[in-house]
């Protein structure tokens, strides 16, 4: 099935992209200054915008395709969609709330490979010993992101 791309542009954020197929989403990219995207007004693109500017929305309604996921992962998945704004957990909390509270870093790997950026929110998964990492955007990209949760 071919996908739809989608793009929404945050001021002081940059652009970012949505990815649409049969119904479902395959994907969601933060936005990142620099990239390029004629802005959407789907109702997702729409949400994502308010969402960088401050409202509040759980996404708890918008069907991802998780196909490729392990049971785990999915536990994992619906375990961090159930973590408040505002709210972090450390990667055995998650695990542990997904049923598994020895596999942190099966935790930690779907976090890294999180293809859906602020709707499974994995920047609230901070490491034992501190905020830990967020991949190419780095630290100060995650600590934005809690910032703008704790308004």
């Amino acid at each position: 099935m071919r996908a739809t791309l989608l793009s929404y542009v945050v001021p002081g954020w940059g652009a970012g992209e949505v990815w649409l197929a049969g119904g479902l989403v395959v994907g969601i990219e933060h936005p990142v200054p620099g990239r390029e995207g004629e802005e959407s007004d789907h109702e997702l693109a729409r949400r994502l915008r308010a969402w960088f500017a401050g409202a509040r929305d759980d996404f708890a309604d918008v069907e991802l395709d998780l196909e490729w996921c392990t049971p785990f992962e999915r536990q994992l998945v619906d375990a961090l969609r159930g973590v408040q704004a505002g709210e972090t957990v450390s990667y055995g909390e998650l695990a542990a709330l997904a049923g598994r509270p020895r596999a942190a870093r099966a935790a930690g790997t779907l976090c890294a490979s999180n293809r859906f950026a602020i709707v499974v929110p994995c920047h609230r998964v901070v490491a034992a010993n501190g905020i830990g990492g967020y991949g190419s955007l780095g630290v100060a990209y995650k600590r934005r992101l809690l910032a703008l949760e704790k308004r």
